[in-house]
């Protein structure tokens, strides 16, 4: 249950709570005055029932003594027994102002008993005479009980005439209090109503009022709606909105500010590139040039020097060529070849490379420079800092459905951050000759070449050499259709 539906059911809550307190409470109050009228109805009732059987046991007796039958009999014993009962019952009316009265009253209905008593006896004894005076005595007996009714309810009356009196003030001011309840009533619930209302609607016109300035793109004024139900949980959401599309549009100029400077500083670079151009010399000349020196260089018989010129031109030629292009691994293992022979002849025998290919798959395609950038960073990098040299191995191995190459040197190793930064494809920044291709530009090739993120490993420690196994596959993710080149 929400926090609106909480206030709505308490709110009608409390309107049954202020209702059932005044039904209790006029239940309470007239319950407790039919109360008082129901005693007071009940001393008239027994008073009254002593009269109405003393007149039923006259007219019994009078019926015994015209048939004295069993029967008359009984019915006169029971109306005995009933004047009996009726006279217990007027004990219980006993109080200050009828004592004196009450108790002759019930004097009178002994004698009215023991006179009838006295009328059945002579009759049982043939004495008619007798027996008829004490009849005529128990009917003087019986009206003077009648005579004593009257005047015990007359004085009844008289005694309860002021509560009487309190019933009908008392009804007067219950309606007076129940029409002031119902103007306090409507009071409370109009200002609870007014209130529950504000709780609700106050919120609702703030945010109303925060989407207009919103639609006029005032995304700068803070949404503050104190409440604590869902009302408020949405003012936040809307707040938050209002945060990121603000963001966002800030976001927006900022990049349109930097495509801005990003635009002038390609019409500098363009223009810088077109002044070193103009100052730089013709790749081709040089390397038609590097071609020259190496015949002269053979003709005059150092044919050492005429191979590593040939290697040097054959190593820029490769370069010139597209970067965006595959290649064979043959094709990549003879620059790479070229580019060691350079290498070797530069630290003689401070550097030693030994290779282990396997011949059956030099088919397989990769992307252009792939092996030789990798194999100059280990001389760059883990090679030539050491002052006695080292060794760097170079593996092809065939596998099921990828080729492993393996390119390992006994170097100064590579600390994790870097490792890191290469396989995140992060730009490093490399000292020394390099030929300008780097490390992470070769994972971030290999990686869009085949289609996986999983094609390089590298395992480094300080000063105990590195380890680079590149996973190349046989079939690209890309050529979904084409088949497997023939690797034996």
């Amino acid at each position: 249950m929400n926090r609106i539906q909480r206030k709505i059911w308490m709110l009608a809550t409390i309107v049954l709570f202020i209702m059932a307190a005044i039904w209790i409470t006029l239940t309470y109050y007239n319950q407790k005055t039919q109360n008082q009228y129901n005693d007071i109805l009940q001393r008239y009732i027994r008073l009254n029932e002593v009269t109405t059987a003393s007149q039923q046991m006259i007219m019994d007796l009078n019926n015994y003594l015209i048939k004295p039958s069993p029967a008359n009999l009984e019915q006169f014993a029971l109306s005995k027994e009933k004047i009996r009962n009726a006279k217990y019952d007027v004990f219980v009316l006993r109080n200050a102002e009828n004592d004196f009265a009450l108790t002759n009253y019930i004097n009178l209905i002994d004698s009215l008993i023991e006179t009838t008593d006295r009328s059945i006896m002579f009759q049982s004894e043939k004495e008619t005479e007798a027996s008829a005076k004490e009849f005529s005595e128990a009917t003087r007996i019986s009206k003077y009980i009648s005579e004593m009714t009257l005047t015990l309810l007359d004085t009844e009356l008289k005694t309860y005439d002021r509560f009487y009196r309190g019933i009908i003030e008392q009804s007067v001011e219950i309606k007076k209090l129940g029409i002031w309840l119902m103007l306090l009533i409507t009071f409370l619930l109009l200002v609870i109503t007014y209130w529950f209302s504000l709780s609700i609607t106050r919120p609702v016109l703030k945010l109303t009022q925060a989407a207009n300035e919103l639609s006029r793109g005032r995304f700068d004024l803070q949404i503050e709606v104190k409440s604590n139900d869902e009302i408020s949980f949405l003012a936040k959401t809307f707040d938050r909105m209002r945060i990121n599309i603000n963001n966002l549009i800030s976001e927006i100029q900022e990049k349109a500010q930097l495509e801005r400077e990003l635009q002038q500083n390609k019409l500098l670079l363009q223009e810088s590139q077109l002044r070193s151009l103009q100052s730089q010399i013709n790749p081709h000349f040089l390397f038609n040039t590097l071609n020259t020196l190496s015949k002269k260089a053979y003709l005059e018989g150092s044919e050492e020097t005429s191979e590593l010129l040939v290697s040097v031109a054959g190593l820029l030629r490769y370069n010139l060529k597209r970067i965006d292009r595959s290649v064979t691994l043959y094709e990549e293992i003879i620059v790479l070849q070229q580019y060691m022979d350079i290498q070797m002849a530069r630290f003689t025998e401070r550097l030693q490379f030994h290779m282990e290919i396997d011949e059956s798959c030099m088919h397989v395609e990769l992307p252009s420079l792939t092996l030789q950038p990798i194999v100059e960073n280990a001389v760059i990098h883990g090679i030539e800092p050491k002052e006695e040299g080292g060794v760097i191995w170079f593996r092809i191995i065939d596998g099921a459905d990828r080729v492993t190459i393996e390119i390992e040197d006994d170097g100064l190793g590579i600390p994790e951050h870097k490792i890191q930064q290469i396989l995140e494809e992060h730009n490093i920044q490399t000292e020394g000759h390099s030929t300008g291709i780097g490390f992470s530009n070769v994972v971030k090739r290999l990686r869009l070449f085949y289609g996986y993120e999983d094609v390089i490993d590298i395992e480094s420690g300080k000063g105990h050499g590195t380890k680079v196994v590149l996973k190349i596959p046989k079939i690209r993710r890309t050529e979904k259709h084409d088949k497997a080149p023939d690797c034996g």
